[in-house]
């Protein structure tokens, strides 16, 4: 196998298994935003499958290596149900739901991590560049750096870096810093993020941070600089908005108005079925505005898309049961024969599909209690060529601090979110106009291929700094 001169380290490679055993691109946001980059460097991408016990030899996929890692039914359960999405996911983002600290998930986590770690040092070729993603792979870069010097590594947090009161209670705290910080640059989604870290280090490890470098020292005793620094991600703003001009899509998003009644407004919200995304929150007060009589069912549809996630932990089992039962209340108390308050949708769709659901809103509603980015709030507007919709954003969500000119709102104050609510449906065609002018400029001048730039240049330029101590 060749050697690559650019590796990406992912949980998940860029791929899906078909019924027919054969390999079909997946439509994950992290797979969209790295599509770009391998294919100018034509790279190796590492990470699992997705399926239990599958061992797969390395294979080419659309000009990228791909090298598969095996995972075990146990370590699926123990490292990434388990120690990624039990406890750094809820740990990561407020503890809105209770993590737990279970020793045989961060051991099995470790094992996982060396184990991509080892995979990526075999296929790097000498002085290569490696990024790795996202939090189930916290401590590769300190492994990578341990075991081949020569590299350059970079990562990027997906999620949301907590403060350290909540950051501090995790058992392995210096173990993940340390893990982190064998990167060469960490990027985050938010500034905010990108303190709290530098916080936890000076707090944990007493290394002096100056700026967005922090001096880490080396086993020889000279020290290297690692910088810490927001690089917020986005979109391909243009493939969004040639989508939108699609007939077949502008005529599905018709039918899609046609099948809910025609209503005067359709609300939208898309989300992974996450406790993160405050759905109940905006089930809440979009019920109270009913019940209130401030809207009614024939005049204001609310469309929900949950997609499946992560369906065999418990506390998502219960988040869907709760949702449902909230969904049922409502359309139980306000629908009528021809019109229903909530179409409720607990599946995954295509881009095309999603694209005509964004035409077909009139508001879009992103209430995230906690979120690293929100792609999707950018992802609507991207598709509004007609300048027309609104978008009302969680401050947050890492999205608000772009995103200047949505309707911006705490989704904890339901009275704050009914107001934005009777605002976007009453907001006036100019004003609509006006806001999504500017949020439409801010999408198309910093988009996907714009985030992985400048991260990749920044970690080329911070070569210069290694060894000098800053």
């Amino acid at each position: 196998m060749d050697r690559a001169e650019f590796v990406i380290v992912a949980n998940r490679l860029p791929v899906d298994r078909d019924e027919d055993g054969g390999w079909r691109r997946s439509p994950g946001g992290l797979v969209t935003a790295m599509e770009p980059v391998m294919h100018e460097s034509q790279g190796a991408w590492v990470g699992w499958p997705g399926q239990a016990g599958i061992e797969v030899e390395p294979f080419e996929f659309e000009g990228t290596m791909l090298v598969p890692i095996t995972l075990s039914a146990d370590e699926v359960e123990l490292y990434y149900e388990g120690m990624s999405n039990d406890t750094f996911w809820p740990l990561y983002h407020d503890v809105i739901a209770a993590p737990r600290y279970r020793r045989v998930w961060w051991d099995a986590y470790v094992r996982v991590n060396r184990r991509f770690a080892e995979a990526a040092a075999e296929v790097a070729a000498e002085g290569a560049t490696v990024w790795v993603q996202d939090y189930q792979l916290q401590l590769v870069p300190r492994m990578l750096r341990n075991a081949r010097p020569d590299l350059t590594i970079g990562y990027f947090h997906h999620i949301p870096f907590p403060a350290y009161g909540l950051f501090s209670q995790l058992p392995w705290r210096r173990q993940v810093l340390e893990g982190l910080l064998g990167a060469d640059v960490i990027g985050f989604q938010r500034v905010a993020d990108a303190g709290n870290f530098a916080r936890a280090v000076r707090r944990q490890l007493r290394y002096v941070t100056r700026a967005s470098g922090i001096h880490v020292p080396n086993p020889d005793g000279t020290t290297r600089v690692a910088l810490a620094k927001a690089f917020p991600i986005s979109i391909d703003a243009q493939s969004y908005s040639d989508l939108a001009e699609k007939p077949e899509v502008r005529a599905r998003a018709a039918e899609i108005r046609e099948s809910l009644g025609n209503p005067r407004k359709i609300l939208l919200g898309v989300d992974r079925l996450d406790y993160t995304k405050g759905i109940r929150h905006r089930l809440k007060a979009y019920g109270e505005l009913l019940e209130d009589g401030r809207l009614t069912v024939e005049d204001v549809t609310l469309v929900q898309v949950a997609s499946p996630s992560r369906e065999r932990v418990q506390a998502y089992m219960q988040l869907r049961d709760e949702i449902e039962q909230d969904v049922g209340r409502i359309n139980g108390d306000f629908d009528t024969m021809g019109h229903t308050a909530i179409r409720y949708l607990h599946q995954a769709y295509p881009r095309d599909e999603m694209v005509a659901l964004f035409l077909a809103a009139d508001v879009m509603l992103v209430t995230a209690l906690r979120d690293g980015m929100n792609l999707v709030a950018k992802e609507y507007v991207a598709t509004r060529n007609d300048n027309r919709g609104v978008l009302i954003l969680s401050e947050f969500a890492g999205a608000a601090d772009e995103l200047g000119s949505a309707i911006r709102i705490n989704p904890h104050d339901i009275d704050g979110v009914k107001e934005a609510i009777m605002t976007a449906v009453e907001m006036s065609p100019s004003e609509q106009g006006r806001r999504m002018r500017a949020l439409r400029r801010r999408v198309r001048e910093h988009t996907v291929t714009d985030w992985s730039r400048a991260f990749l240049a920044t970690l080329a330029a911070s070569k210069r700094w290694q060894g000098s101590g800053g």
